[in-house]
């Protein structure tokens, strides 16, 4: 399919993960994609897999979502390169393991920061150049830790709740403008952030087999699953899903 011909897309955190995947599925569905993250190298390890891709003209912009000059710079990118801009994915964050007594002050402002920081000057600055350019899509990642309770992920939680609430905020504010914001809230992806969060554990095996364990499927969520949902939303197949909170868990809201 190539549903994105001719879309302009930018992809935060999109050295790995599921910031890649997405970067691999809009590429193939025939968008050009601006491929961001906080580590240069990665990205441009992700341009060269997405060479080969339908398009192939994609371009590469070390970014710290969490600085709004270098945001507005990365949406600059696209519309002084491309002319405009389509597609917003704003995907880049971390988390960390801790209840809401043992979670560190620098740990809880470092992931406020990179989730919702990062975010809210992704739809700040994307937004009117979406708008612009004669309207589109903005896709927030956040996570089932903003519907139901995740033992352990307190400040995660938070701010991935957050993400939800400003997603439908900024939809209701947006959409006369033909800017559609919606989220997906993946349930455990199989990414390099399981081995960063269980490797603070005492048996980092028995915590990755936890996380595992916790998926009513039995399995893991595949980066390529959150991607082709991104996918949908940034097509016009989407039309109509508006502030929409999209689940993709494996059934762990279900329960």
């Amino acid at each position: 399919m190539e549903r994105l011909r001719g879309k302009r897309a930018v992809v935060t955190g999109a050295g790995s993960g599921i910031g890649r995947a997405i970067v691999l599925r809009l590429a193939e569905e025939g968008a050009r994609v601006v491929i961001s993250d906080v580590e240069e190298a990665a990205a441009t390890g992700v341009a060269s897999e997405a060479e080969g891709e339908a398009n192939g003209e994609h371009l590469v912009r070390k970014t710290d979502v969490t600085d709004s000059s270098e945001v507005e710079a990365l949406v600059g990118t696209a519309v002084e390169e491309w002319g405009g801009l389509d597609i917003m994915v704003n995907n880049a964050g971390i988390g960390v393991a801790g209840t809401t007594t043992n979670t560190s002050e620098e740990d809880y402002e470092r992931v406020v920061d990179v989730c919702l920081r990062g975010t809210f000057f992704g739809m700040k600055h994307a937004i009117p150049a979406i708008r612009d350019s004669g309207g589109g899509s903005v896709i927030n990642l956040s996570s089932v830790a903003a519907l139901v309770g995740i033992a352990d992920r307190a400040i995660y939680s938070a701010a991935k709740g957050a993400i939800l609430a400003i997603t439908r905020a900024a939809a209701i504010d947006h959409v006369e403008e033909g800017v559609r914001v919606n989220c997906i809230a993946p349930g455990t992806v199989d990414t390099p952030w399981i081995g960063r969060i269980t490797a603070g554990y005492d048996d980092p095996e028995e915590a990755r087999q936890n996380m595992q364990a916790r998926q009513p499927h039995g399995r893991f969520v595949t980066p390529e699953e959150i991607a082709a949902m991104a996918s949908y939303l940034a097509s016009d197949e989407s039309a109509s899903v508006i502030g929409a909170c999209m689940i993709v868990d494996g059934g762990v809201t279900a329960r």
